[in-house]
């Protein structure tokens, strides 16, 4: 491969803090207030104009119940619980507060004013938007002195003594020198959209008209969709679409995806308005950034592994519980499957059920699992832990564990653990675990 040498160059360190968190979105976010809450210093990065990452950028306006697959107790607090209550406050969250709701429908924009609150009430947090990482800057193998990172002001060093790369990406990761892991098949894609008056199209199936008018219509989507109503608003959501063969170390790939699940909805919009007369439906938003379900993963201390994980492991470093399904997205058409903590496991290809049967005995139910610290800490890195999609599972746990609601708990897991790994050297290989699930205990996390 050809190479080019690009010259050294000075740059100003233009902030210090005790922790710096790359990337913004709610994992992100939990992780720098769940530092600033222990008394850290702490610098956010992030490159788009707001917080919120998938849920708010990507336009995925939901999260997953709190409670436990029976219904009978609750198993997810700390800050996502908290953010609930918040925009429960303001009118911009569905019901949450019994287990009758699994999907919890949430008004993204209404999050958006949330989180930029949260952080404000934190004067330790000092944050950068529209802010790019460029690379980072080694004290030695291992061990992060510094990040550059690059806005209209140019470019400029932030100095920390632990990093967490919450990215979703691994850019941080990648750049320290990090292992990272291919999976075998990357799940693919999907950019939502949201509409007005989806009602007026009255008793629709989505999935049916795509595969009637898919020779019409060349750029329709495979029948892979979801979505849900904007709670307090006339507004719908839509995740109707899917990029197949997405490989993340393409560079143009996420630029393909763009432009690929763009040409998707506009397939889905023109076929509505041609084949649905008469309707109302209008295109009203259109998310900043695709929803990217999976990239490279770290090669971390201990990989999370789906066969212990659906075991109901009651492993020494949980940092998390989770009730979401191990849900695989195929990379190859539209089909999906689901092994659910009731005992099911279905796969639907368009849109129907074409296999099911059961991966727990009858009658047995895994009310719900728990996820790892070490599958958050990169195999040879000191003062960097990474939180986000990048962590270290293998296929049926990353399906359970990669929704934000999970990811939310790892982002509050890796804030804390950075602060004791200040205690000893800015080491994050000398933190005890035991320690770490009891300030997560203390700020509202359900340690199970």
């Amino acid at each position: 491969m050809e190479t080019i040498l690009i010259p050294a160059e000075q740059v100003k360190v233009a902030a210090e803090a005790d922790v710096c968190v790359i990337g913004g979105s709610c994992t992100g976010v939990f992780a720098a207030v769940r530092a600033a809450r222990l008394g850290a210093r702490v610098i956010l990065v992030e490159k788009q104009n707001r917080l919120g990452g998938t849920a708010s950028c990507g336009l995925v306006s939901m999260w997953h119940s709190v409670f436990d697959a029976t219904g009978t107790r609750q198993v997810i607090g700390g800050l996502t619980f908290e953010m609930m209550e918040r925009l429960e406050r303001c009118g911009g969250i569905g019901n949450f507060r019994t287990p009758a709701e699994f999907n919890i429908r949430l008004n993204s924009e209404l999050l958006t004013l949330e989180l930029d609150a949260l952080v404000e009430e934190h004067p330790n947090i000092r944050l950068f938007l529209q802010t790019s990482f460029s690379r980072a800057v080694m004290r030695a193998p291992g061990e992060v002195e510094a990040v550059i990172a690059e806005n209209n002001a140019g470019r400029f060093a932030i100095r920390a003594g632990a990093f967490i790369d919450a990215s979703g990406d691994g850019v941080l990761c990648r750049a320290a020198g990090c292992a990272m892991r291919r999976p075998e098949r990357f799940q693919p894609p999907t950019s939502c959209a949201r509409f007005e008056g989806w009602k007026t199209l009255g008793d629709f199936n989505l999935t049916a008209m795509v595969e009637k008018f898919r020779d019409k219509y060349p750029e329709l989507p495979c029948g892979y969709w979801w979505g849900m109503e904007v709670p307090n608003s006339s507004c719908y959501m839509l995740a109707g679409t899917r990029v197949l063969h997405y490989d993340p170390e393409e560079a143009d790939a996420t630029t393909r995806a763009e432009l690929d699940s763009r040409r998707q909805l506009r397939a889905i919009l023109e076929m509505i308005r041609n084949e649905c007369r008469p309707n109302r439906v209008s295109l009203q938003a259109l998310p900043s950034a695709v929803g990217i379900r999976e990239g490279l993963h770290i090669e971390s201390r201990a990989r999370l592994k789906g066969e212990e994980m659906l075991a109901g492991t009651a492993f020494p470093d949980a940092i998390g519980n989770g009730t979401y399904p191990v849900d695989i997205h195929s990379d190859g058409d539209d089909s999906i499957s689901f092994r659910r903590l009731n005992g099911e496991a279905v796969t639907y290809r368009g849109g129907k059920p074409v296999c099911r049967s059961r991966w727990l005995p009858e009658g047995e139910v895994l009310p719900f699992y728990r996820f790892t610290l070490g599958s958050l800490m990169p195999e040879g890195m000191r003062n960097l832990i990474a939180a986000g999609r990048m962590l270290d599972a293998d296929r049926d746990a990353f399906g359970a564990v990669r929704v934000m609601v999970n990811l939310n708990q790892c982002g509050e897991a890796a804030g804390v653990a950075a602060t004791q790994a200040l205690e000893h050297g800015a080491d994050f290989t000398k933190t005890d675990c035991r320690r770490i699930r009891e300030l997560l205990a203390s700020g509202g996390s359900i340690m199970l």
